[in-house]
């Protein structure tokens, strides 16, 4: 399989467009089609904090309804769906921005951006196996020992990373490096924790480069194993990218 799978884009369609320009996708029929027929695939939360994330919804969900794009759920996706289905959820961290975007809607836009993002979100995996088992996509990452699993563990790592319970000053969760432990044969490509610079560690890679903060989108063309990255047009703020020891 020859696909192109996108970091956490977080409504920056504008780098989305450039990225699949970059990357040899035609845009003549408004939506990113390959000559080449390669696919794309995105790595969860293409909404909230940025300026498109209805756009965003609307392009993912064509692309995996008409052109064989792969999507999995990112914890930013998990919580949207939360708030279309009424759920007590916080309006912020994010979420606000598309919120705000939702109520200038007429009710009929509405409803239709609500029952697509739904049905793409309830006819994904939490994960992909791809490649007869050679390529995994998971949002924040997925342990060894949970590929094949599904259960409350698995949703929590796959959503949210290893996280520790504890807190940073800025209330962002305290994660234990897991991809620094993987040993397993499969290649894990996923994002969720913004890096400076896409990080290989063993046989995973996250290519989440903050494109909302400033930072790059970037995409892993596979089985090339070549990175492609644009520069995002929001201005760099500092603190929002993780470094590792």
């Amino acid at each position: 399989m020859k696909i192109d799978i996108i970091g956490d884009i977080h409504g920056c369609f504008q780098e989305f467009k450039e990225l699949t320009q970059k990357l040899g996708y035609s845009w003549e029929s408004n939506f990113p089609i390959h000559p080449e027929k390669r696919i794309l695939g995105f790595i969860g939360d293409i909404t909230d904090r940025g300026t498109d994330s209805i756009k965003m919804i609307e392009q993912t969900w064509a692309l995996w309804k008409n052109h064989g794009a792969y999507y999995v759920p990112g914890n930013h996706c998990n919580k949207l769906y939360r708030y279309f289905l009424g759920r007590n959820v916080q309006i912020k961290h994010g979420l606000e921005t598309t919120v705000a975007e939702l109520e200038k809607l007429s009710d009929k836009k509405f409803n239709h951006i609500k029952r697509v993002f739904m049905e793409l979100y309830d006819n994904s995996p939490l994960y992909h196996i791809l490649d007869d088992g050679q390529l995994i996509m998971a949002h924040a990452g997925i342990r060894e020992d949970y590929i094949g699993k599904q259960n409350k563990s698995v949703k929590s790592f796959v959503l949210y990373g290893d996280v520790t319970g504890e807190t940073l000053p800025d209330g962002r969760p305290v994660r234990r490096d897991w991809a620094k432990h993987y040993k397993g044969k499969a290649f894990i490509i996923y994002g969720h924790t913004p890096v400076k610079q896409p990080r290989k560690i063993g046989n995973t890679i996250n290519i989440d480069t903050g494109a909302v903060f400033g930072g790059y989108l970037t995409a892993l063309r596979y089985p090339e194993m070549e990175l492609v990255s644009v520069s995002s047009s929001l201005p760099y703020i500092e603190g929002k990218f993780t470094i590792f020891p």
